[in-house]
């Protein structure tokens, strides 16, 4: 068992962490070891669990298994859907996490998990995951609002494809990590949340607008702030 972690960040691509470490200290290591937390201040650590959903759940589990932390916040960038309303830049904190490609995308419309008598977790309504309400009222009022984000597998780079994402989900933003992070901590029993920054848009691939230099800026702040934060 190694030192009580307060806070993890989870982040999972590895210029995400750097941005992170690098707004804390440039001389910190930011090659941080995937799935193996690593202290950032007295009460903020940080784990790069790897991009995707399976990576994000089965390496955040592992860690909740073997020495929990009091909280766990998803933290990386996004792509903003049609009509999301949300500006490169922006730091939104995921009202719902969406699991939204997990079903059967069927000639007639999408048919999600939970319609087809599978449920993703207990009270899966469909509507995905929300944030645990103290970490949520505590991270708001660094952060630009909040907005329904989906967990995507594909990412939206058809506008077709991205169309239906915000349609069928209500979501402002796709990431491909929160809602797996949030259904580990579900069923560990940890409070967690999801914030994203935006870094691009979502549509056909040749018109997408991108700034990973002002995402992974902002990413670095927003940490910085959360050290600041008395969750208790």
């Amino acid at each position: 068992m190694g030192d009580s972690i307060e806070t993890l960040l989870v982040l999972a691509a590895a210029n995400e962490v750097t941005a992170v470490t690098h707004a804390f200290d440039d001389r910190l290591d930011a090659d941080v070891p995937v799935g193996i937390p690593v202290r950032l201040s007295e009460l903020l650590w940080i784990m790069r669990s790897g991009i995707g959903k399976s990576n994000a759940a089965a390496r955040t589990a592992a860690v909740l298994a073997t020495n929990p932390p009091n909280r766990v916040i998803n933290l990386g960038i996004a792509g903003v859907l049609p009509g999301g309303g949300l500006q490169i830049g922006d730091a939104v904190l995921a009202s719902r996490s969406v699991f939204a490609d997990e079903g059967v995308d069927a000639p007639d419309g999408f048919i999600d998990c939970r319609s087809m008598g599978f449920p993703m977790f207990p009270g899966d309504e469909s509507e995905g995951l929300s944030p645990n309400q103290e970490v949520r009222d505590r991270l708001l009022p660094v952060l630009d609002g909040e907005r329904v984000v989906a967990t995507v597998s594909t990412c939206s780079g058809r506008n077709d494809l991205a169309e239906r994402i915000r349609r069928r989900t209500g979501a402002s933003a796709e990431s491909m990590e929160g809602a797996a992070v949030l259904l580990a901590c579900l069923h560990a029993g940890v409070p967690g949340a999801e914030v994203r920054v935006i870094s691009n848009t979502t549509g056909d691939r040749e018109h997408q607008v991108w700034d990973i230099g002002r995402a992974m800026t902002r990413l670095g702040e927003i940490a910085r702030s959360f050290s600041d934060i008395d969750f208790n």
